[in-house]
């Protein structure tokens, strides 16, 4: 790891107005993670914990979004530029004590843990006062161009709407791909000498390159290619474009690691996502957060899986959500079942067609098979929820738990009035409205009598 050799400076601080949103575009989701999770993922693997954070529009948001980094964290005021973010940000990077400072922007969620390594090992083996990542894309208009001599030395970058070819020359395919490493001693002199003399009136970062080549310093550029990996999201549709990309990612290592995918197309899956090979999942279907879906599990179509577990040889029935769950082995979910925050199957549980389970356990082998809410409820082993069965756990401003004993059998269309317990093997009537406990083996019967009443009916 390098993190005794450098530290970083991520540019969060910009609004992304393509975006038409009115929070920070480096929150904008792929897969169920924001693009700044994706640049934080990247950089920690070298960096560790030493990386600061530009913030500016929708400060607040960003800084919610990641409380573990609430002291990293520094604000840009005013958003005039690149150059203005990293003079913000410049008293931090040298008070880390580091060498080197990775300057990166927030919105380039493509980027690779290896790009990193390989780039600060690149300028570590160079030296570099001042070194950046180039590409060369097949539409490179709106990025900044670089400029080399004949000896393929950089001597500038010049921003798209700046380029002017009767002062710079002929168009250049390089682009700047906005990740550089400075050495923080060298460039410290020339970090005020920014100014925003450009058509957009900003501070560019870029001018770095033309003040340190002034200098007579030693300035590299690591050309990647053709690499879209690299290039900045600025709209809905290059947004969309790089989460597919990720998808894809992160779907081919999983069909290479033994995991069976079928419509794999259609089958989106975090990047914090465990599946275990020898796992089973059929598209169209996300699962996402910090999700865990063990060996021999089965996940059916049209499922949405968010921060849960699913156990070896569990089923997960098409049309089912699952948030903040856990299912044990060898359990059944749905279809249309739905297990809310604190839901708990044990081994063997079933839930079955519009049933939902919050902040309940299922215990070994208990089944809801039908229509059934299961709110703030401990369910022993073995119990059976008849169709139609409902917990009523509030009311109105409290919330109170149903306790039901193992072995018991709950009848069709009951109400469970909370707080309240049913036995261990007691049996509840179809149809009762249950408001007091009922004991160990007991029978409890509670609704009206059915009462026939003979008619006449009029001959018409």
């Amino acid at each position: 790891m390098l993190n005794s050799f450098a530290c970083a400076l991520v540019l969060a601080g910009g609004k992304g107005t393509r975006m038409h949103s009115d929070r920070p575009k480096v929150l904008k989701n792929l897969l169920g993670e924001s693009m700044l999770y994706y640049v934080y993922s990247a950089l920690r693997p070298s960096l560790g914990e030493a990386i600061f954070t530009i913030v500016g529009f929708g400060a607040q948001y960003v800084e919610d979004a990641f409380p573990a980094m609430k002291d990293k964290f520094v604000l840009q005021k005013e958003q005039l530029g690149t150059g203005h973010a990293l003079q913000q940000g410049w008293d931090r990077i040298k008070s880390s004590g580091m060498e080197y400072c990775l300057v990166i922007n927030g919105d380039t969620p493509l980027i690779s843990e290896k790009a990193v390594s390989d780039f600060l090992e690149a300028v570590k083996e160079d030296g570099a006062d001042l070194s950046f990542v180039t590409i060369t894309p097949d539409d490179p208009c709106q990025f900044g161009r670089v400029l080399r001599n004949k000896a393929g030395q950089v001597t500038a970058v010049v921003e798209a709407k700046d380029y002017d070819t009767s002062l710079h020359g002929p168009v250049s395919g390089e682009v700047n791909a906005g990740i550089y490493c400075l050495k923080i001693s060298a460039v410290d002199g020339l970090i005020d000498k920014l100014t925003n003399e450009n058509k957009s009136g900003e501070y560019y970062i870029t001018d770095l390159v033309d003040l340190a080549v002034d200098c007579g310093m030693n300035v590299t550029a690591v050309n990647c290619g053709n690499s879209s990996d690299l290039m900045g999201i600025n709209n809905p549709y290059e947004l969309a474009q790089a989460e597919s990309a990720l998808r894809i990612r992160i779907a081919e290592k999983l069909l290479r690691s033994g995991v069976t995918l079928h419509n794999w197309e259609s089958v989106a899956v975090g990047p914090a996502v465990e599946i275990e090979p020898g796992a089973e999942i059929t598209g169209p279907c996300e699962i996402y957060g910090k999700s865990r879906i063990s060996r021999g599990a089965i996940v059916q179509s049209h499922v949405r899986i968010l921060n849960s577990n699913v156990s070896e040889n569990a089923e997960i029935k098409a049309y089912s959500h699952l948030e903040d769950a856990e299912v044990g082995p060898d359990c059944s979910v749905g279809p249309y079942g739905r297990l809310r925050p604190g839901a708990v199957l044990m081994e063997g549980a079933k839930v079955g067609n519009f049933v939902e389970i919050k902040k309940a356990v299922l215990g070994k082998g208990a089944k809801a098979s039908h229509l059934t809410y299961l709110g703030d409820s401990e369910i022993g082993p073995g119990v059976n929820i008849g169709a139609g069965t409902i917990t009523c756990n509030y009311d109105g401003k409290n919330k109170f738990k149903t306790v039901i004993g193992e072995g018991a059998f709950i009848g069709s269309n009951t109400a469970l009035v909370a707080p309240v317990t049913v036995g261990k093997g007691a049996l509840v009537a179809a149809g009762s409205t249950i408001t007091k406990d009922v004991k160990d083996g007991d029978l409890a019967v509670a609704r009206s009598r059915q009462v026939n009443i003979a008619r006449t009916l009029k001959k018409s």
